[in-house]
């Protein structure tokens, strides 16, 4: 698997989030650098610290890889509320969880999002055995670290998402 990173500067006025837009396989620390604001978005984030201890629990054998967008909001709130739950909890990130970042139209770095389906980031996949589980799309309906915990127990599968048209999308694509 090639692991790379890519910075690709913005034009002045481009949409969505300023600042850089970082591709491919990432760190934390790497997003952290990038994207310093995404840390003062976790400062407003309440999560669920009993969740998160239990998902530290939960994700032993998994696989959880998020697909986000250095330019998106939704992946800035979303990947900040987790981070502060871990730091509010004082442990280290749990290795069985991967970042790839893609660019706006989620098609590239094309080897790391082949397959996946990516409609709208973040997406994050939660596999077990290399078998998907389910994933959250783009707003999680409960708090991440409440609906990855369920996803990860098998309490929860398919997409979890808080965005109404993606529900309505997924109702109307079922026989």
């Amino acid at each position: 698997m090639a692991v790379w990173t890519l910075v690709v500067a913005l034009p002045a006025g481009a949409s969505g989030s300023e600042g850089p837009i970082l591709l491919g396989a990432v760190t934390r620390p790497e997003i952290e650098e990038t994207m310093p604001d995404w840390l003062s978005e976790a400062m407003a984030a309440e999560p669920d610290l009993e969740a998160a201890d239990r998902l530290l629990q939960a994700v032993i054998g998994a696989e959880v890889v998020i697909y986000l967008g250095t330019w998106c909001d939704d992946s800035r709130r979303e990947l900040a509320r987790l981070w502060w739950a871990l730091d509010s909890l004082g442990v280290d990130e749990p290795s069985q969880v991967s970042y790839v970042a893609v660019d706006r139209s989620m098609t590239e770095p094309a080897d790391q999002v082949a397959g996946v389906d990516l409609i709208r980031v973040p997406t994050i996949v939660v596999k077990r055995g290399g078998n998907e589980l389910g994933r959250i799309v783009e707003e999680s309906p409960h708090g991440i670290e409440i609906d990855l915990l369920a996803l990860l127990t098998g309490e929860a599968r398919g997409t979890i998402t808080a965005s109404e048209d993606l529900l309505i999308e997924e109702a109307d694509s079922q026989p």
